[in-house]
């Protein structure tokens, strides 16, 4: 190792990035565990969330708003639509591209998987007032947006 070169742990920044990593996935283990019982995983619910609220998204849109590929939506879906939760269905006007939609099965497991989320996100931010709530939403958002554009993850 070089004398001269910088630890992480030395940069000033070093604590914001490992609260970031820790708080995230602190909150997926709390909300896996809280789905345990409807049968799914955080990434499941992202796309019933995503498709109760984007009703006929495309596999492409949903993938590219996740920030996950193709072949990870090509390895949720069938499962999901195995279960009766979604459906795929052409595009009437390009039959190459698939548009998804809850079924009724879905829509109803969607509402009880977000009230469960409601209560984690309530659970876990009532004691932060909510301007420091948004301020940390626009702090993250910016992160996100940087990261983006140093093409150090996908956009």
């Amino acid at each position: 190792m070089n004398k001269n070169q910088v630890l992480p742990w030395d940069h000033p920044r070093f604590k914001s990035w490992i609260a970031v990593g820790r708080a995230c996935q602190l909150m997926q283990q709390a909300l896996t565990r809280a789905l345990v019982d409807l049968d799914i995983k955080p990434p499941h619910l992202d796309i019933l969330v995503n498709l109760f609220r984007f009703e006929g998204i495309s596999q492409q849109e949903l993938a590219r708003k996740l920030l996950v590929g193709r072949s990870n939506m090509s390895m949720l879906l069938p499962q999901m639509e195995k279960r009766g939760l979604l459906e795929r269905r052409p595009d009437p006007k390009d039959k190459r591209v698939l548009r998804l939609y809850l079924t009724e099965a879905g829509r109803e497991l969607t509402s009880r998987a977000m009230v469960i989320q409601t209560d984690i996100i309530e659970k876990t931010l009532s004691a932060t007032p909510i301007e420091d709530c948004l301020a940390m939403a626009d702090n993250m958002e910016k992160l996100i947006a940087r990261l983006q554009q140093q093409g150090v993850v996908d956009a």
